[in-house]
């Protein structure tokens, strides 16, 4: 199976990505809106075609990326129908014993309410890995105090549904805030502060109905919005750029391709960051071309208007990448590397010139 696990620093939220190796199908598990284009990125570079986008539950500290990721790529949307009428946008309407298909995988899904009424575990076929969103935490368990949560409903869900798989299922939370990653039941039923050990419902309920914790920051923005899977109000994508197609890559890379470039030449500056004595190799060179060398950059960046938007290129794209960064640090707004350099453009059949001439 292809596993990917994925951070959110703002909220601390773990995405997960699974997929099957054979046919390539995929689903992704609790994403964060503002990591969209670093998730889709991954799901494009890995070759996949995800089939569903799924959440744990109706998050009330960032908003879901499920909405955006369908627009994307088609997937369907899965969260607990238990939510009721106020769902919109989800049309897997999940619940306990539903089971959700990728290749020759699924996973099981498990209702495991409490922390929200709505909270699900997704189980993979092998129950080797559980997907506990906020009902199990490493060494903890969710607030059980808003969206009609319940200590003791989550006690029971907790020990009747998750400690009950093996002992060395993985448990893969949907947050932490210690920078740990993974654990397993064994551990979680043996050493959870809140719900291990020899702790009964009593002790657990008692224990959560006084943590007296803050009110989650974004709540009144992101329950609204989760439970409309995560669709802006103006039901519009956001872009990474107003100029162009730019999209980013997993590495954080904004690109462009360069069939849009060559149709779009009079409205961008390209910049050619090669060496001198590349400019005559039979790639040639973009017409119309700055040419600055990447070693002489930093110290050349007043040459570079600013009135358009700039597209860095060299041999194979990585070169004018790390130009694209120089340029966003140095405070050109409007940058995307030019994506494949001139291996791609020449063999797309793109025009090029040859010999001396390129501005510098």
């Amino acid at each position: 199976m292809i596993f990917r696990q994925l951070y959110d620093a703002t909220s601390s939220t773990y995405t997960y990505l699974l997929g099957d190796r054979q046919s390539r199908q995929a689903v992704i598990i609790d994403t964060v809106f503002e990591q969209h284009a670093r998730d889709r990125a991954l799901v494009e570079e890995l070759g996949l075609q995800l089939t569903a986008a799924l959440d744990t539950h109706c998050h009330a500290d960032h908003v879901t990326g499920a909405w955006l990721m369908q627009q994307a790529t088609g997937c369907r949307i899965g969260v607990s129908g238990r939510y009721g009428d106020a769902l919109q946008g989800a049309d897997l309407r999940l619940d306990h014993g539903d089971r959700v298909t990728f290749g020759r995988m699924h996973l099981d899904v498990v209702a495991t309410p409490g922390h929200t009424i709505g909270c699900l575990t997704y189980i993979t076929h092998d129950r080797r890995m559980a997907f506990t969103g906020d009902a199990l935490l490493i060494r903890g368990a969710g607030r059980c105090d808003f969206q009609q949560g319940n200590a003791g409903m989550l006690y029971r869900s907790i020990t009747t549904q998750i400690f009950s798989l093996p002992d060395d299922c993985l448990v893969f939370p949907g947050h932490d805030y210690a920078g740990r990653t993974v654990s397993s039941v064994a551990e979680e039923r043996a050493y959870n502060p809140r719900i291990g050990g020899h702790a009964d419902e009593r002790d657990f309920v008692g224990f959560m109905e006084n943590m007296q914790l803050p009110h989650p920051k974004k709540i009144d923005v992101a329950v609204p919005a989760n439970l409309r899977s995560g669709k802006p109000e103006n039901g519009e994508v956001p872009r990474p750029a107003d100029w162009g197609p730019v999209r980013q890559s997993y590495a954080g890379l904004f690109e462009i391709e360069p069939e849009w470039v060559a149709e779009h030449l009079g409205d961008v500056r390209v910049l050619d960051v090669r060496q001198r004595e590349e400019l005559d190799e039979p790639l040639g060179r973009i017409p119309g071309a700055l040419f600055i060398p990447l070693n002489e950059l930093q110290n050349r960046l007043t040459e570079i208007p600013n009135d358009q938007p700039v597209v860095p290129v060299c041999h194979s794209g990585m070169r004018s990448g790390q130009a694209t960064v120089m340029l966003r640090q140095a405070g050109f707004p409007r940058v995307a590397n030019l994506r494949g350099g001139m291996l791609l453009w020449h063999q797309t059949g793109l025009p090029v010139v040859h010999g001396e001439g390129p501005q510098a």
